[in-house]
């Protein structure tokens, strides 16, 4: 029979320090309807006041959003890029398709049509999350 193994003996728990209590959970903030669509500078300003940040540090932080992006839906990359909560951006490989003649016509029934070919492409397709969803309520 095989010698048994020793266990090594478990160390005691670090001791951690007294928990500090959590301040008071801060007002909900009640989040009004916008009537007309914001510009970028309307939107600049609007996450500068509302988060304390500077309008250079939120132009920076939406700047840097995008490059993000960019790196996770360009070419050989991922593919795909979550916005957590909110949506998820995917790019879809669409295939080339031959060129069709004497199609029926979807819109005008007993009349033919001919179909173009369209090259291979890549379709960027935006997918709501359950956040985002529940928001449009």
């Amino acid at each position: 029979m095989p010698a048994k193994k020793k266990v090594a003996a478990k160390k005691a728990p670090a001791k951690k320090a007294p928990a500090k209590k959590a301040p008071a959970a801060a007002p909900v903030k009640k989040l009004t309807a916008v009537k007309e669509a914001m510009t970028k500078t309307q939107i600049m300003n609007e996450l500068a006041d509302s988060t304390g940040l500077s309008k250079k540090e939120c132009q920076s932080v939406l700047d840097e959003l995008g490059n993000l992006m960019e790196r996770h839906v360009k070419k050989r990359a991922i593919g795909h890029f979550t916005v957590p909560g909110l949506m998820k951006v995917q790019v879809v490989r669409k295939p080339a398709t031959k060129a069709k003649k004497n199609v029926p016509n979807p819109f005008k029934p007993g009349e033919l049509m001919d179909v173009a070919a369209k090259p291979a492409r890549n379709v960027v397709k935006v997918r709501p999350l359950k956040k985002l969803k529940d928001m449009a309520e």
